[in-house]
């Protein structure tokens, strides 16, 4: 058989039982991320009710998982890109969760925020890794979709995080929500050691005969006979610098995603590490506060749906950009609602469309990077949320003042949404459709 090009094999292998098994080996680890970014909003009341805690410390404890997750982008980002995809893989989950698990006995606010702080560590490096992994194992053609499809498990994990809250808040405690919300990631960590490295990194690091070993076998998982698959060798490629973020071709794509991701970040955690207290102060019960913020993480679904159609029909930059400009708008309305009904309504849209924004984000980022550099310009991006996902709880509570109004405070985020919005149509290119690039 002729050998053939990288992005040749990966068409004939094809997307099948093999991607629907990664997406969903991803997304489980997502889920169990999603919990624990999340959960501390869920417990934040009644964290706050036994240690007598103020809008400062809620903030700090809020902030305290983004700077873990900040180092973690950053270290395991650029680890992926020198040592490979899969120690990352393995090693991230198993991080989020063992801190995670331990973050239900902290004896006191200090070792809560410490042990926040590692497990955000984790939690920060499966960003880049699950991506770069992801996507290097996708055809083009439906690269798209199953990247937005990803990132829907967030909401699954999201939903996941409120019915727990809702369930064993009230009842059991906020400790008891830290230690369930672990367990996911524990089992995840187990399954994840079957999965082979990237074929894609193979490829650029010059192991040939490897990486068409591996395409053999998804070939053959997806029911596609390929015994004979041959790739062309390349010369391998030298590991990229960081600071190649920043070359003449790449410099305003960079720019223009780190702006993106920090505003997109900044409203939604802005919003959501806040939610159960804005509906706590228009006057629901502890109850009805997790009732109306597990439907709003209902709502996530149809926008992650939504977007990983518009993704492959409108392109990835059209339809970030409009989903994040009706995030700003919703969360606008959001903060004017003057009953719970209409606060409610409004809401729900908001998650609609700030999800949907995610998605689309999520599948535009892999895509504009090269292999030699993919991990690193992920983890590079995703540093900008954790940023500002850091900022987001303080700017909050600051905001706020003494007086949870929503009004200030969603403004500045929803104003935050509509400039990423901006930020995205500015793009230099479309990714939708495209080979992924592999060298500089």
């Amino acid at each position: 058989m002729t050998a053939i090009t990288f992005d040749e094999a990966i068409e004939q292998v094809g997307a099948g039982r093999f991607q629907t098994k990664l997406m969903i080996v991803c997304g489980l680890g997502w889920a169990a991320d999603a919990m624990e970014v999340l959960l501390i909003s869920f417990a934040l009341p009644a964290i706050g009710q036994e240690w007598n805690l103020s809008n400062t410390q809620k903030g700090l404890l809020g902030t305290a998982i983004f700077l873990g997750m900040l180092a973690g982008a950053w270290v395991w980002g650029r680890l992926s890109d020198l040592i490979g995809r899969k120690v990352g893989f393995i090693s991230t989950v198993a991080i989020d969760s063992v801190f995670g698990l331990l973050s239900a006995f902290a004896p006191s606010f200090a070792w809560l925020v410490v042990l926040r702080t590692l497990t955000g560590f984790g939690v920060g490096g499966t960003l880049p890794v699950d991506y770069s992994i992801f996507a290097e194992y996708l055809p083009a053609r439906k690269r798209g979709r199953y990247l937005v499809l990803l990132e829907s498990f967030w909401a699954l994990g999201t939903l996941l995080a409120a019915g727990l809250a809702w369930l064993v808040v009230p009842h059991l405690g906020w400790r008891w929500l830290l230690a369930l919300s672990a367990v996911p990631g524990v089992i995840i960590f187990f399954i994840r050691r079957s999965i082979p490295e990237s074929p894609r990194y193979l490829m650029v690091r010059g192991d040939t005969q490897r990486a068409a070993a591996v395409l053999r076998q998804v070939a053959a998982e997806n029911g596609r006979d390929l015994p004979t698959l041959q790739l062309r060798p390349t010369p391998p490629a030298p590991p990229a610098r960081a600071a190649d973020l920043w070359k003449p071709g790449l410099r305003r794509t960079t720019l223009l995603l780190w702006a993106i991701w920090f505003a997109i970040s900044l409203g939604y955690y802005g919003v959501f590490t806040w939610l159960p207290n804005f509906f706590s102060a228009s006057g629901m019960d502890l109850l009805p506060v997790y009732q109306n913020t597990f439907i709003l993480a209902l709502a996530q679904l149809p926008g992650y749906f939504s977007a990983a159609y518009l993704v492959e029909r409108w392109g990835r930059r059209r339809t970030l950009a409009a989903y994040l400009v009706a995030s700003g708008i919703f969360t606008y309305l959001f903060a004017a609602a003057t009953s719970l009904p209409l606060l409610v309504g409004m809401g729900v849209w908001m998650s609609f469309f700030a999800l949907g924004a995610w998605g689309a984000l999520y599948a535009y980022t892999p895509e504009a990077y090269p292999t030699s550099l993919r991990g690193t310009g992920m983890g590079a991006a995703s540093g900008m949320t954790r940023i500002s996902g850091a900022i987001a709880p303080s700017l909050g509570a600051a905001l706020m003042g003494g007086s949870l109004s929503l009004a200030v405070p969603l403004t500045v985020f929803a104003a935050a949404y509509v400039l990423g919005g901006l930020a995205a149509l500015a793009l230099p290119m479309e990714t939708s459709q495209q080979p992924l690039s592999d060298t500089l």
